[in-house]
């Protein structure tokens, strides 16, 4: 099988001004890329903290691009720079966060002061700005985590939830996107058994035989958030309905024969990956390419997504990366691996 694409043909950015946090990452950069190629946004701020990236994003695009595009150099951090930025700003998608998991745990107030101190300036610098809409990215590691960085996805989701009652009456909507691993994004296993391979290496590391993971190409993850924007009512976490694979069929798929070494589960990973629990399902409902978690309570006058006639999971739902209805096989890990750039950025 391959991932389902996802439409986000709803989605009008004309003459919208749009934020990108962390807009120099992998995320980031396909998703101005994205914006550019489909839509006539009035402009689009790149907010990002490294000096180099910005420069090197900046010879990626032509002249007419740059037109559109503004460069701030800022940190989520600081949410008087924040602020600045989001003068006139209508669309914040937040993508910035400190994401690997060993790193989160030797440096564990780093990573809080970017995922969680972070999120709350995200939050107060939208409303203080005024800015409409704003889209936070997340991860299946937040449902149920074991590690720092899992935690801290789940509080920014808890945050960017409960901040639709602290927005109440400015009309600022806050919603969160949650899906699993990006095939090919820096830092992903991917570029790192590239880079195994080219260096001579006879076998790949496995941590569990048994391990499987939520699976999403980058032009996927930006095309879902994208199409989330005129479905958000405020306050609702989007989970998309995406396959799920072997790390074992990942290592054939990219060297077919070779030694699949197990080497243990690291500390703070998981077997099994989860982005909607059982507790969570009687607000879970079905919009066919994907589920919706609305929140728990209201936070003003808005329909729950069952008023558009989206069916409600039955009690008991999970969605597992062990448990899911949909996989992928080596060839369909192959037909994509095809399409994702050595540099794996």
């Amino acid at each position: 099988m391959t991932i389902s694409s996802f439409d986000c043909s709803d989605t009008d950015l004309t003459g919208k001004s749009i934020l990108i946090t962390g807009g120099t990452g992998s995320f980031g950069k396909m998703m101005l890329k994205h914006i550019l190629a489909n839509h006539k946004p009035r402009k689009v701020i790149v907010f990002a903290r490294g000096e180099y990236n910005h420069y090197l994003l900046q010879n990626m695009l032509t002249e007419e691009q740059l037109q559109l595009v503004r460069f701030f150099i800022g940190d989520v951090r600081d949410q008087d720079r924040l602020v600045m930025a989001m003068r006139g700003v209508d669309i914040v998608i937040h993508a910035a966060a400190q994401k690997q998991v060993p790193l989160a745990e030797y440096n564990p107030f780093e990573c809080i002061r970017t995922n969680v101190i972070g999120a709350e300036n995200i939050v107060q610098a939208s409303i203080r700005a005024g800015v409409k809409q704003v889209i936070a990215l997340s991860t299946d590691k937040a449902v149920n985590p074991i590690n720092l960085y899992g935690a801290s996805k789940l509080a920014s989701d808890k945050i960017f939830v409960a901040a639709n009652a602290l927005a109440s009456g400015t009309g600022t909507r806050f919603a969160v996107v949650r899906y699993g691993n990006v095939l090919g994004s820096r830092g992903s296993v991917i570029p790192f058994f590239r880079k195994l391979l080219k260096e001579g290496s006879d076998f790949l590391p496995v941590t569990d035989p048994r391990m499987t993971r939520f699976w999403i190409t980058l032009e996927q993850a930006v095309a879902f958030t994208m199409s989330c924007l005129p479905a958000m009512r405020g306050g609702e976490i989007f989970v998309p309905k995406i396959p799920s694979m072997r790390i074992v069929d990942l290592v054939e798929a990219m060297a077919p024969g070779i030694e699949a070494r197990h080497v243990g589960i690291r500390p703070g990973e998981k077997l099994h990956e989860i982005m909607i629990t059982e507790h969570s399902a009687p607000r879970t409902f079905d919009m066919d390419d994907r589920f919706v978690i609305d929140p728990d309570w209201s936070f003003w006058d808005r329909e729950p997504h069952s008023s558009d006639g989206y069916p409600a999971m039955p009690e008991g739902f999970e969605y597992t990366s062990d448990k899911n209805d949909s996989w992928m096989s080596v060839a369909d890990l192959q037909a994509v691996l095809k399409n994702i750039p050595e540099a794996g950025d």
